[in-house]
């Protein structure tokens, strides 16, 4: 059965805003920053998380601890979470220039703590995934080129990053890419990635306008570290794509993936929603 949650009304809700990221903890969706205002400038809210609760429909604000110090306003940026009490917030676009930090929020107590930051350069749209302690991240634009070709690892125990280099041919691994997606899910029982669409080649326009998308889906296995193009079937596939939404849906059947919206390469805006299932 589907259900449709209804527009909240309430005043207390985040301010319109385009270029957020969000995460999900349990029933509740998790929201970081942004770009919007007349200016369309990040979002400064000194720290604040916001959080949705999917079983009362209502937003609260969290505001961090006073002693904690909090990441900076920003915008195309990538959040994750370990799915029990830490919220995740990787690179982005402040005021000027591009990030590379980490940063994790523990939602219990309401405290940030800045973690070592990801391998040069500092990059906008890129992506990370969590699984069993380690963040994954790849993909993202540095001002002047799409990245691609590595995929680098955090371990949430030694606070240390690791580097693991693929080929970007297009057959033993995905072409560099920036607004797509990554997801950690389990592919007939293997623990793996999956990265999908996005951005091949920048817009002149920058933000307010379309590059070239791809339309490809990738699978990596964690164990093997191979990549593996998933094959779509004609005429039952997403149009490419960037700046578009996915998660995982898991289920008795196993995982899959929901995709939504996003940006065409004809620099329309998407509404439609795909399930893509392995």
């Amino acid at each position: 059965m589907t259900s449709l949650l209804s527009r909240t009304t309430s005043a207390h809700a985040p301010s319109p805003r385009v270029g957020s990221a969000s995460a999900v903890i349990r029933e509740k969706v998790y929201l970081f920053s942004g770009r919007g205002g007349l200016a369309m400038a990040p979002i400064e809210e000194n720290g604040s998380a916001w959080e949705f609760d999917s079983t009362s429909f209502a937003w609260s604000q969290i505001k961090p601890d006073e002693d904690s110090a909090y990441p900076a306003a920003r915008s195309y940026h990538c959040m994750a979470s370990d799915g029990v009490d830490t919220l995740f917030v990787h690179a982005g676009c402040p005021e000027t220039g591009r990030l590379s930090d980490l940063w994790a929020f523990e939602v219990s107590s309401k405290k940030w703590i800045q973690l070592a930051s990801a391998p040069e350069p500092p990059r906008g749209g890129t992506s990370i995934a969590y699984a069993n302690g380690l963040i994954y991240r790849m993909n993202g634009f540095d001002g002047k080129t799409e990245l691609g070709g590595k995929l680098d690892v955090y371990d949430c125990k030694s606070n240390t990053w690791s580097s693991v280099t693929f080929p970007v041919d297009d057959i033993s691994g995905p072409s560099p890419r920036s607004v797509s997606a990554l997801s950690a899910l389990n592919i007939r029982n293997r623990p793996s990635l999956i990265t999908l669409f996005g951005e091949r080649d920048p817009s002149s326009l920058g933000h307010q306008g379309a590059g070239k998308m791809a339309g490809d889906v990738w699978a990596y296995d964690i164990e093997s570290r191979k990549w593996c193009e998933i094959k779509l079937t004609e005429g039952h596939k997403p149009a490419a794509r960037g700046w578009f939404a996915a998660d995982v849906l898991q289920s008795t059947k196993g995982d899959s993936l929901v995709v939504h919206g996003g940006l065409g390469e004809n620099n329309e805006r998407l509404d439609d929603i795909w399930v893509l299932e392995f």
